[in-house]
């Protein structure tokens, strides 16, 4: 197997990835069998969204060099990385596709690898439609926003929105509201993957609202359609008897 490095430009993950340098004939990239991806969450969603760009996608394995490392494994730890990363179990993902139309009638596409998430922009609620499949679903929320989440992302934002964890494999997404004023006591649905979901701004001029897919936002929109995609589907690897699912597991016990 043919692997290649790839470190975060922190100052912790640049000091944890000496030893790996040395300790394997690394490639590039293009021509690896998998990435070895080292640092925190956030750079290796960094990563998966540069693969959505490539001929073909590599699956990942992740070192947590970083804050969090949910979707990581854990540092090195005295077995060599190429027989871990032989090891460990792979985990599919389907990503969200974000398209979404602003004011002023530009469109933009972004891939989520977590959630797509509606933030209001001010002081003010906003006030959205929700559609399903091209069916009305609810006329007006009230809100502060709305997200719609995967089930790598369930245990993210959308959990601190009180969304639910979803199993991965499920092929599912999350639709969880934040801080809903109306209908107060809306806590969301969960909806199969094939599902579109489309969300319309009510009074966009007076209540502008933001469309979020990971880290890429897209202000003052007017619409935004989320949908999974099957096409570019990755692979993230875990550690035997740790994976991404038995933390999802886990995180569904803690009191």
């Amino acid at each position: 197997m043919k692997l290649a490095l790839v470190v975060s430009d922190t100052e912790k993950a640049q000091d944890g990835a000496e030893e790996l340098r040395d300790s394997l004939d690394w490639v590039e990239p293009a021509d690896a069998d998998a990435l070895v991806v080292v640092g925190g969450d956030g750079f290796l969603l960094h990563v998966l969204h540069e693969m959505l760009d490539w001929d073909r996608v590599k699956p990942c394995y992740g070192l947590n060099l970083g804050t969090v490392g949910f979707l990581m494994n854990s540092k090195p730890n005295g077995h060599s990385i190429l027989q871990r990363v032989t090891d460990a179990q792979p985990v599919s993902v389907r990503p969200l596709e974000m398209r979404a139309t602003t004011q002023s009638g530009q469109e933009y596409a972004y891939y989520a690898i977590n959630e797509v998430s509606l933030l209001r922009e001010t002081r003010q609620t906003a006030k959205l439609e929700v559609n399903v499949n091209g069916r009305v679903r609810m006329e007006e929320l009230v809100c502060d926003g709305v997200l719609v989440a995967t089930p790598a992302g369930s245990t993210a934002y959308n959990l601190s929105a009180n969304g639910p964890i979803l199993p991965l494999g499920s092929r599912m997404m999350a639709l969880t509201p934040i801080s809903p004023f109306r209908p107060r006591r809306w806590k969301g649905a969960i909806l199969p993957d094939s599902a579109e979901v489309e969300f319309r701004v009510r009074e966009p001029g007076k209540r502008p609202v933001a469309a979020v897919a990971d880290q890429k936002e897209v202000r003052d929109v007017i619409n935004v359609r989320i949908s999974a995609s099957a096409e570019k589907e990755l692979t993230l690897l875990f550690d035997p008897g740790w994976s991404l699912e038995e933390r999802i597991f886990a995180e569904q016990f803690q009191v």
